[in-house]
């Protein structure tokens, strides 16, 4: 009557009334007289405090009534539902159903069926197992596996449900698909795999998935069923999303928007900006386009998801009951958290407005007429008016009173005002409440504890247990009350214990985790009460205070007596109580629990941060927290996850080091209990969760943490190594950080777990995605890198030629991508450049990406065991595997991680006796290195040249770039390289590619021209002493301050560089000639002609140098004297331009010989002007009249011939031989061609004749011209 009475009155008389009861309650004014008795004093405050309390608790049970009115008219909506979808199945089980609807499942068994009794026998079997299935879905498959109607295969039984041609109940089907039985969890994935979403948009992917089966009403298993179909549709179209996450919150979102948007109870409509928020950073962090959100929003607004229109529920009755036929009823409080701007329970500014106008309207007709409102929304004006009065009342007779039956009224008021204000999202109310019922726990004062001060705390309790849904904010002083007591419950002892079994879970009778009251008798021991934490309790603080604050002050034995006699009244608040608190927490809803993770992670971080002594009670719970609430489903877990790893990296990194290790512990046995769950593919939540181990141990500065979190992850990647999915790639980070730390110990602990995936279980590491293979390549190559032992660097080379084999072994074959028509990709539309652009592509070559780029960085490294480890793996692997690579998958590797290596080798990088590497980073090569990376590279474009055949210029570009050098050691390997390349390929080369190559070949000789002729100018510039063997004064220049000595050491030095180029220099150009005549002689019938004019004029141009270099006689005198004075040998310029010429001549005369496809005259004619030059080069040594380059000068007629001199007739003798060769090719020419050309050369042989010779041999090869070559012509 009393609460009939309140709802029915205004709100100013509810004002007056609360507030003439609070005046009666607190009783009359210390100055003031009153008639009343002392009896009838209290009684009038008793009674007033019963009607306030009354008042606030008939506000609570009608709010309960209305809010429970909504969710009745659902129940019966759906059980509308369901009678109807009931009678449609009866009707079908009764044998309703036409035979036409099950032939599809009696075609297979009833085709040899004799009579029609089998067959009615068969339908009425059938029919049973189908109305058992609606009944209890487990129970039917089971008879109808046993009764041979469905096959006993997961796949089998998904298509019999699927397919549903036999009346079976969707909503039951949806039930069946959300069980958590193995056997019903086979069938679910067999069902959602059985979907194709290929190229399908994401809510149409949705619609058709949903068209079979309504989805459950328990959260629990929409979940798994979501999960699923998140990993099939980003299976079906692995380009959409960054990870199944993002498709599965989107899912759950669409979800939402179809309740919200198709269901006529839901007055404020979602609008697409608010869709477009609430899918903010669901993309790993990102946003996905507003654009693509736009169209899904408009796409489900527009077209509802429904179910099949040949469903057994009509369609009007589908859209009823908050789309219950999807099951949806339950997920807006799932997806809501997202909404930043949350709205109080049916508290709209237009609602509220038009209720006080009808009020207005109706006030004046009759004072005796009551008007009853039905909306609870008024509430919160009635409770706004009041609340302040009432808090004054219960806090004030809490206070004052000792009276056990005010004190009791006080604390229910308190309760049903905290259960009103929290259900109608009174934040500034509820908190006021709840805080005060938190401060008149005195649990910050035990000593002046009283029993209404225990009554508090077990109304704390009470209000946490039933209202723990809607606290928020206020669950901090709740959680704060209860470490306090199980603070005070333990000062009796030896403080906190740290060895808690963090995951054993507690029941109701496991109160061996709390003392028993028992305890407290051990303070009065002698010594207890000199422990600091004990005697900063005894003397208490303020509410907000931690303990110890107070800690200057004196504790007399009185306040001691007082605290040991008041802790026993904590014998009535046992362990069960405090327990039940937590493990109540499964109840909690989704928004409810991340709100008490929250603000049980202060309560923790308080604790530990006691500045007398650090405790885990609440950091136990946390963990007991998590492991209770394990098996939320994702969408919330994440949310609680989120909130559990800031906590524990906060405190994974704190200074305290005992605090540190017990948090990493309790996230390891947390992590083993997280690893039993099964993660599907393309998820990243265990990624996540590992996340705090990698966050701590890379920036931890505790060696004892780094080490702990290496053996924990080492544990867990043994003992849980099927179950990791998404988590190796923390599990990779963690040994990449280990991999590098400054304790030998630590890496070696890494690297061991390391070694052992990848040889036992790489296969586990293969099934997930390629950016986690990224991940284990790149902490084997930190090993690499290992500055402890060099024998762990190599093995961590070996372990990624291992890797190769394993993922071969896999069949992980990079195919070319196919196109819509089928026909391959041509390579020519590709960035061959880029390699990662092909694994872009091809899911498949991404996982031999990292393992090539990784491997191909490796060459540059400092040290040589390294650099050519890294080098023969990487050779190896591509030579072994590389049958396995498509065409376009080889260019990219061979454009990416192959050719990178020697980028370096030009003749700025190889100035030096070292070449660089082609990494910015990296170290110098050794010509050993050098020249076995060129073997090698060489050996792997023969064993694949049908594959990279396009790419033969680039090669050439390498090989050509070390002749290009001028140092004889790559030098030498690039000529080796370029004949072993032709000798292998000469008969597959084309016209064009022998071009190419000999092309190269003649730019690289004549490039190094201008800079080896800018170093001899240097020489000109360099001015010797008469006798530089000789000791010189020590005068000091006036002008430079330099003694002689010093200028005359520098220009020796400049010399002997100099010398030095020289004969690189020349051998080097020997070397290209000696490879162009071997490529030559070994591919003779495979050169064109324009092949072998280029060969002709690469000899002519390395002569032509030879001839100029020998000229300089002014600069050969300098050089001369400066190996003398070095005491070095000279450069051999005479012996090159003789090499020269001879090679040249050699070339020209095979090829007269033996080349017939050449034109004949003008190999003649070059001949013939080879030895015109021969001859002029020895008669230049004979006599002053001849230059090397023009015919003999008209001089006047001399009488006398002296003899020559010694220097002369070296130079004659060193270049005989030439001569004698130039005679002899001269002599086997033909008779026709001689005559054709002797006119040039007769004058030259008559000077020969006339001419001193030191040799024999020349006498003889000019006799044999004369008798060979000219004598028949003259004697015609």
């Amino acid at each position: 009557m009393t609460a009939m009475w309140i709802h029915q009155t205004y709100l100013k008389d509810i004002c007056r009334i609360v507030n003439g009861l609070l005046k009666t309650a607190l009783g009359p004014p210390p100055a003031s007289t009153t008639t009343l008795s002392p009896v009838q004093d209290i009684t009038f405050r008793h009674e007033s405090m019963k009607c306030l309390v009354s008042i606030i608790k008939s506000m609570g049970i009608w709010m309960d009534q209305k809010l429970a009115v909504g969710d009745s008219v659902l129940r019966k909506s759906f059980k509308s539902d369901t009678s109807l979808e009931r009678f449609s199945n009866l009707t079908a089980e009764d044998g309703t159903v036409p035979d036409y609807e099950l032939q599809q499942e009696m075609n297979s068994e009833l085709s040899n069926a004799a009579t029609l009794e089998q067959r009615r026998a068969y339908k009425i079997e059938l029919q049973k197992g189908v109305s058992l299935f609606n009944r209890k879905p487990s129970k039917g498959i089971e008879f109808l596996i046993n009764t041979k109607k469905v096959g006993n295969s997961p796949e089998e039984v998904s298509s019999f449900l699927k397919n549903n041609t036999s009346g079976l109940n969707e909503t039951m089907i949806g039930d069946y698909l959300g069980e958590r039985e193995e056997f019903a969890l086979k069938v679910m994935h067999a069902y959602v795999d059985s979907f194709d979403f290929k190229s399908m948009d994401f809510g149409e992917a949705i619609r058709f998935f949903l068209q079979g089966f309504r989805l459950p009403g328990e959260a629990q298993k929409i979940d798994r069923i979501m999960e699923k179909f998140a990993e099939r549709y980003c299976k079906c179209n692995p380009n959409s999303f960054t990870s199944a996450d993002t498709a599965y919150v989107l899912a759950y979102s669409v979800i939402m928007l179809n309740t919200d948007a198709h269901n006529s109870m839901v007055k404020e409509k979602m609008t697409k900006s608010d869709f477009i928020r609430n899918n903010r950073g669901i993309d790993d962090g990102k946003d996905l386009p507003e654009e693509y959100l736009g169209a899904l929003y408009d796409q489900i607004v527009k077209n509802e998801i429904k179910m099949n229109a040949n469903s057994s529920v009509p369609q009007s009755m589908q859209a009823n009951s908050l789309n219950k036929l999807l099951g949806l009823d339950g997920i807006l409080n799932l997806v809501s958290w997202k909404q930043a701007d949350e709205k109080a329970l049916g508290a709209n500014g237009l609602l509220i407005r038009q209720i006080q106008e009808q009020f207005k309207a109706k006030s004046g007709k009759s004072d005796s007429v009551y008007h009853s409102v039905s909306d609870v929304a008024i509430l919160r004006f009635m409770v706004e008016v009041c609340w302040g009065p009432m808090l004054a009342a219960f806090s004030v007779t809490l206070d004052q009173s000792d009276d056990r039956i005010a004190t009791t009224q006080c604390l229910q008021g308190f309760r049903h005002a905290v259960h009103v204000t929290a259900v109608m999202g009174m934040q500034t109310q509820r908190d006021a409440f709840v805080t005060s019922t938190a401060k008149f726990t005195f649990l910050h004062c035990a000593a002046d504890m009283k029993q209404k001060n225990v009554d508090a705390v077990k109304a704390i309790i009470s209000i946490a247990i039933e209202d723990g849904n809607h606290l928020q904010e206020a669950w901090e002083h709740i959680l704060t009350c209860l470490s306090r007591i199980e603070h005070l419950q333990l000062l009796g002892g030896e403080g906190t214990p740290t060895d808690t079994s963090i995951l054993s879970v507690p029941t109701t009778e496991t109160d061996e985790k709390f003392p028993k009251p028992a305890v407290f008798q051990s303070l009065k021991r002698k010594g207890s009460l000199q422990n600091p934490a004990v005697m900063a309790v005894v003397r208490g603080g303020s509410y907000d205070s931690t303990a110890g604050v107070n800690s200057s002050g004196l504790v007399t034995q009185e306040q001691i007596n007082h605290f040991i006699a008041n802790l026993n009244l904590l014998e009535q608040i046992g362990s069960t109580e405090l327990n039940h608190v937590f493990v109540h927490s499964q109840r909690l809803n989704s928004e409810a629990i991340v709100a008490f993770v929250k603000a049980l992670c202060k309560v923790s971080i308080t604790e530990l941060q006691s500045p007398t002594e650090p405790r885990v009670f609440s950091l136990t719970k946390l963990v007991e927290i998590a492991h209770y609430n394990m098996n939320r489903i994702r969408l919330v877990w994440f949310r609680i996850w989120n909130v559990l790893s800031d906590f524990f990296v906060s405190v994974g990194l704190s200074e305290n080091l005992s605090v540190a290790i017990f948090v990493m512990d309790s996230l390891r046995q947390l992590a083993m209990k997280f690893l039993e769950r099964e993660e599907l593919a393309n998820y990243n939540f265990q990624n996540e969760f590992l996340r705090p181990f990698v966050i701590v141990m890379q920036k931890s500065n505790s060696v004892e943490i780094r080490e702990l979190i290496a053996r924990y992850v080492s544990q867990m990647v043994l003992s849980r190594f099927s179950s990791v999915k998404s988590g190796w790639k923390s599990v990779f980070m963690v040994f990449t950080a280990a991999a590098v730390d400054e304790r030998k110990y630590i890496v070696l602990i890494a690297f061991e777990t390391m070694e052992k995936i990848v040889r036992e279980y790489f296969h586990h590491v293969r099934e997930t995605d390629a950016a986690t293979f990224t991940d284990c390549v790149r902490c084997l190559i930190k090993f690499t890198n290992s500055r402890f032992d060099s024998d762990v660097s190599l093995n961590a080379i070996s372990f990624l030629r291992l890797c190769a084999v394993k993922l071969a072994e896999g069949g992980l074959v990079c195919a070319d991508k196919s196109s819509d028509d089928g026909s391959y990709i041509s390579v020519a539309t590709k960035n061959n450049s880029d390699l990662q652009n092909f694994a872009d592509m091809d899911v498949q070559a991404s996982f031999w990406i990292p393992l090539l780029l990784g491997l191909s960085e490796l060459t540059s490294d400092s040290r040589l065991a390294i650099r050519k480890s890294s080098l023969e793996v990487l050779f190896k692997v591509l030579k072994d595997h590389g049958h396995l690579f498509s065409r376009t998958f080889w260019i990219g590797v061979f454009n990416s991680a192959v050719l990178p290596i020697f980028n370096g080798a030009s003749p700025v990088t190889l100035g030096s006796p070292t070449s660089k590497s082609p990494h910015s980073n990296g170290s110098p090569w050794d010509l050993e290195t050098i020249a076995t990376a060129t073997q090698s590279l060489v050996d792997l474009f023969i064993s694949f040249y049908d594959v990279l055949r396009s790419q033969l210029p680039n090669l050439v570009s390498v090989l050509a770039g070390y002749l290009k050098s001028s140092i004889q050691g790559p030098a030498s390997t690039g000529v080796m390289a370029m004949y072993l390349l032709t000798v292998e390929l000469g008969s597959r080369l084309s016209k064009d590619e022998w071009h190419g190559i000999l092309l190269a070949i003649k730019e690289a000789a004549s490039a190094t021209l201008p800079w080896f002729m800018k170093i001899l100018r240097t020489m000109d510039g360099i001015k010797l002493p008469e006798n530089s063997g000789s000791s010189t004064t020590t005068e000091t220049s006036s002008e430079q301050g330099l003694s002689k000595d010093d200028v005359e050491e520098d220009n020796l030095q400049t010399a002997a560089y100099v010398i030095s180029k020289m004969k690189s220099y020349i051998a080097v150009q020997l070397l290209i000639m000696q490879v162009i005549t071997d490529m030559y002689k070994t591919n003779l019938y495979f050169l064109a002609s324009a092949n072998v004019n280029v060969i002709v004029e690469t000899f002519s141009s390395i002569t032509s140098h030879a001839q100029q270099l020998n000229s300089e006689t002014a600069l050969q005198k300098k050089i001369k004297k400066i190996c003398s004075a070095l005491e070095i040998s000279e450069p051999p310029v005479v012996h090159f331009e003789s090499e020269a010429y001879q090679n040249y001549l050699n070339f020209l005369q095979d090829l007269v010989k033996n080349n017939p496809s050449a034109s004949r005259d003008m190999n003649l004619r070059s001949l013939v002007a080879v030895c015109e030059k021969i001859l002029l080069i020895y008669l230049s040594c004979t006599d002053y009249n001849y230059a090397a380059d023009k015919k003999l000068v008209e001089m006047p007629v001399t009488h006398w011939i002296l003899p020559l001199g010694i220097a002369r007739k070296e130079k004659m003798a060193a270049r005989t031989p030439l001569l004698v060769s130039a005679l002899k090719a001269l002599s086997c020419l033909e008779r026709d061609s001689c005559r054709n050309y002797i006119a040039d050369i007769f004058h030259l042989l008559v000077d020969l004749v006339r001419s001193e010779h030191g040799s024999t041999e020349v006498q003889h090869a000019l006799s044999n011209i004369f008798q060979a070559c000219i004598g028949p012509i003259i004697m015609q």
